[in-house]
């Protein structure tokens, strides 16, 4: 199973981001992140390669450690790669981009372990 990969500093503006898009092939939308509470950890039935526009947050990653983001940021979440946004206390602006061409709110349905997942003890 691939695991979910933060890129630190991978881009400063939004042509660059736009630019690595285009490269991707990937379907680009803006996600708005408001103040939340740590999600529980899940996975995507979907490949999922998002920017942090603004903004900071963590993820936790499938060890259960804290990764911090912000802007600049570049996540690359395979899918069935276990992962969960942590508490947003303002709000994070992503744009998040999917390999197929479907709703964002498809794209992103967590989904919860059915069996054995990781355990963050």
């Amino acid at each position: 199973m691939s695991k979910m990969v933060v890129e630190k500093g991978y881009f400063t503006s939004h042509s660059e981001v736009m630019e690595d898009l285009r490269h991707s092939g990937y379907w680009p939308t803006t996600y708005i992140s408001n103040k939340s509470p740590e999600l529980p950890i899940h996975y995507h039935d979907h490949d999922i390669i998002g920017y942090v526009m603004e903004g900071e947050t963590y993820l936790l990653n499938e060890d259960g450690q804290r990764i911090a983001v912000q802007a600049g940021d570049r996540l690359v979440i395979p899918k069935g790669a276990w992962h969960a946004e942590g508490e947003v206390e303002d709000r994070v602006v992503y744009i998040v981009s999917l390999r197929e061409p479907i709703p964002l709110m498809e794209g992103i349905m967590p989904r919860e372990p059915r069996g054995p997942f990781p355990s963050f003890e």
